[in-house]
């Protein structure tokens, strides 16, 4: 069959689970791994195997990148402390552990390749969490250390995988497996800085959305590329440029280029994160076969698949339930002791003078970070993880297609490697049909609630009136409504401040001969508006002072309402 057909009939597919998952409920992926594994089986399809390295370095930095740059850097800072146990201490606890159970049941392994297998199956898999979370209407802190968790766990695992193969060969010490850690993670943040904040400057001097999305497409490999030459993790490279990119491109961007990158992204993200769980399914009928004929058989690599899927479950839920407790105690010690130190330390900034120019930056740096930790405060004290959260974090554990693809990028060496692959999908499966087949149950036991959808309008026009307020406050300054020394119509001031105040477009009736003069002044004084609203939304975004979904939405209105005036 031509490759093209099997691509028209791929997309089918595709969008068929997503329709029919949106109608049952169900999670599309797993429709969709389902369908795989029928296809697979049908007579006379050939047996399929992907090149892992199509999905390590192909794939994978597309959809991380593809995540990290629509991450809130604000949501990803708050949570660092929970999302930094569940990507790093966690996925190396899971390994060991896993890696220690494997080499029971199977002797002739050695330690170091069960390490291995178990750097493989420690790393989370969010898209059916997360699709689940957000369908369910879950709190966005949760779904936010979910997401945070997936972005960096695979680069945790990922260079756990290539110590623990380096020692198979008996080249490396355990100071050496640390050390390689912190070089590989260090550089790797460099790396995707750099790249992060040169290509934002390259793009944000292109007018041409096409043009700038265009190069988008190439920023993860910019940053995978030279990261994994220089031994440093090309996944972490990815996901530091990627919040770079989305924490800095709400400032610098146009308006059209964030709407064309959203809307192109959106559907590269899409197509990927559906299509690698199709082809997961597809991969199982050629995992058999090569285990057939090996010691044990698919009876044995099954029952080890759910020996290990019982060790990962249950060690997640063992140390996730733990170290949200501690999160919580830390996070309570913090909101006290901000309470009681925060209105002593506005009176000691307030009597702090600001007769100069640097006084006066000072007084204000000092009264943002006061604001900003005033408003983590409120956030930590309003959306606290507690049991209820813990308890579908533990659950969430499920495993997916990195998994798969790290099992197949062991060496050919590697005793009992067909097994060992097949091992990998068993726990993938498992987890992904036992845990998120289940995950909405759980939800609805444990009665967690996001912010209600009446909460949620009420705090985006909260929002959107605070920006508004400031862009009005350039109408009453003599100053910004002058244009070449000229004051603008009295009518152009007023239409705009009507339309900024409440939600109706008001006309202008001039004469033809005036009718030119007055929308060039009303274009003029409506972008002072928008970048003094723009700033304050950015500000408040800094602070911290609105959830982000609050921040995102008014965001995309403002982005609407900036490029229609940009088509002028």
């Amino acid at each position: 069959m031509e490759p093209i057909v099997l691509v028209v009939i791929a997309v089918a597919l595709i969008v068929g689970a997503a329709v029919l998952g949106k109608k049952t409920g169900i999670a599309s992926v797993l429709l969709l791994l389902v369908i795989g594994i029928g296809i697979g089986y049908i007579p006379g399809v050939p047996p399929v195997d992907i090149d892992p390295e199509w999905i390590l370095a192909g794939v994978l930095p597309l959809l991380l990148y593809s995540s990290a740059v629509n991450v809130p850097f604000t949501d990803f800072r708050r949570n660092l402390r929970a999302i930094t146990g569940l990507s790093v201490t966690l996925v190396i606890v899971t390994a060991v552990i896993s890696g220690l159970v494997l080499l029971l049941l199977l002797p002739g392994l050695g330690l170091a390749a069960a390490i291995a297998l178990g750097a493989v199956i420690s790393p989370t898999d969010a898209v059916a969490a997360t699709s689940i979370a957000k369908r369910l209407g879950l709190p966005n802190r949760l779904v936010a250390v979910l997401e945070g968790e997936s972005l960096v766990n695979d680069a945790s695992a990922l260079v756990l995988l290539r110590s623990a193969l380096a020692a198979t060969a008996g080249t490396v010490t355990l100071l050496g497996v640390a050390a390689d850690f912190v070089y590989a993670t260090a550089l790797a943040i460099g790396i995707g800085l750099v790249v992060g904040f040169v290509t934002v400057w390259i793009r944000a001097r292109i007018s041409e959305p096409v043009v700038t999305t265009t190069i988008s497409f190439a920023i993860p490999f910019i940053a995978f590329v030279p990261a994994e030459h220089f031994g440093a993790s090309g996944v972490i490279a990815v996901v530091t440029a990627g919040l770079v990119t989305g924490h800095r491109g709400a400032s610098r961007f146009a308006a059209n280029q964030r709407i064309s990158d959203h809307t192109n992204w959106a559907t590269v993200q899409f197509i990927l994160e559906h299509a690698v769980f199709l082809l997961m399914g597809l991969e199982l009928h050629a995992f058999v076969e090569d285990v057939a004929g090996s010691p044990g058989g698919v009876p044995f690599a099954v029952l080890l698949g759910l020996v290990l899927t019982a060790t990962v479950v249950v060690v997640r839920f063992l140390f996730v339930i733990p170290q949200l407790a501690v999160l919580r105690r830390w996070e309570r010690r913090s909101v006290e002791a901000s309470d009681r130190h925060l209105d002593e330390v506005r009176e000691v900034i307030d009597a702090t003078p600001a007769e100069t120019p640097s006084q006066a930056r000072r007084k204000r740096g000092l009264q943002r970070r006061v604001s900003k930790h005033e408003a983590d405060s409120d956030f930590y004290r309003a959306e606290g993880l507690q049991w209820r959260e813990s308890l579908v974090i533990s659950w969430a554990g499920m495993r997916g297609v990195v998994t798969l693809a790290a099992a197949q990028s062991l060496p050919a060496e590697t005793p009992f490697r067909s097994t060992l692959i097949l091992v990998a999908f068993v726990v993938a499966v498992v987890t992904l049909f036992g845990l998120g087949g289940t995950l909405p149950i759980v939800i609805r036991r444990t009665k967690i609630t996001g912010t209600g959808e009446e909460a949620r309008m009420q705090e985006i026009r909260e929002l959107l009136e605070t920006v508004n307020r400031a862009a009005v406050a350039v109408l009453d300054d003599p100053e910004k409504t002058r244009i070449d020394g000229t004051a603008v119509d009295p009518a152009i001031v007023a239409g705009l401040r009507a339309r900024y105040e409440r939600p109706a477009r008001t006309e202008i009736a001039e004469d033809a001969a005036s009718q030119i003069d007055a929308r060039s002044q009303m274009l003029i004084l409506d972008e002072r508006m928008r970048e003094t609203a723009r700033a304050e939304l950015l500000d408040a975004r800094a602070l911290g002072s609105f959830s982000s979904e609050a921040i995102t939405a008014v965001q995309r209105l403002l982005d609407i309402e900036e490029s229609r005036f940009d088509a002028f």
